[in-house]
């Protein structure tokens, strides 16, 4: 089965046993929730069709940071399904130069004795994640804005830290905050799973992330949706506190 829905006309794609993406349904037309990864766009035609549409349908890729594994098809959305990508702000850097331009707290020197971090770097090669297109248009969009365009209408709720620019997306009507990777419930460099930060290799700013975990719980959503690992349905206050007990790692 390649789409789990996870809340009312949302859906949800495993990308490879390595990332998260999601499509929106609304009012005949469909938002795409970060882009996985390059061979996706096959997958993502099945679930369209699966779901009675076609790529036409597609208006938005809504990208909540600009890691190689949120990217993925993105480009391709944009020139052959006709979508708008929308990217963070303080993102647009990172998205420009994605390997020369991520930042980490801690060299990766330090967790290739992991079995789940050469598992993950294997399954990144494999995929090409490393041969993306870059996204050449898109539109930027910052810290409480409501992507009008968009179908359903997210707010940005700005949670920097994994990134200087990630940011999460509410949709109220729902209840759901897709949270990309400013809380995950698998961490995929150690394994862990339950509410918890993504690994200091993978972070920018670990204090800005551990700050970031208020405004999430502020959002008060009960449904979260992270980048790595299963929704989480226990509400956004929990998950924020089991996230902030776990520590950066």
């Amino acid at each position: 089965m390649d789409a789990q829905q996870v809340a009312p006309g949302v859906h949800r794609i495993h990308s490879h046993e390595v990332v998260n993406w999601y499509l929106v349904e609304h009012e005949g037309r469909l938002a795409m929730i970060d882009a996985g990864l390059p061979p996706d766009w096959e997958t993502f035609e099945r679930v369209v069709r699966s779901l009675g549409r076609t790529p036409a349908d597609l208006s938005a890729v809504v990208i909540t940071h600009a890691h190689i594994d949120h990217t993925g098809i993105a480009e391709r959305a944009r020139v052959d399904a006709g979508a708008t990508v929308y990217l963070p702000d303080g993102d647009r850097e990172l998205a420009a130069h994605q390997l020369r331009s991520s930042k980490s707290s801690r060299s990766p020197v330090r967790y290739l004795g992991k079995p789940a971090t050469r598992s993950l770097y294997m399954k990144m090669l494999r995929s090409g994640a490393l041969r993306s297109q870059p996204i050449r248009a898109f539109q930027t969009y910052a810290d409480g804005d409501t992507l009008g365009a968009v179908p359903g209408s997210p707010v940005a709720v700005g949670t920097p830290g994994h990134t200087d620019g990630h940011t999460a997306l509410h949709f109220p009507d729902r209840d759901v905050l897709f949270v990309g990777d400013a809380l995950v419930t698998r961490n995929p460099y150690t394994d862990e799973t339950g509410p918890r930060l993504v690994s200091l290799v993978a972070t920018a700013d670990a204090d800005q992330a551990l700050a970031s975990l208020d405004r999430i719980a502020a959002t008060g959503a009960g449904t979260l949706l992270p980048g790595h690992g299963d929704p989480w349905t226990g509400g956004a206050q929990e998950a924020a506190s089991l996230a902030r007990a776990a520590g950066p790692s």
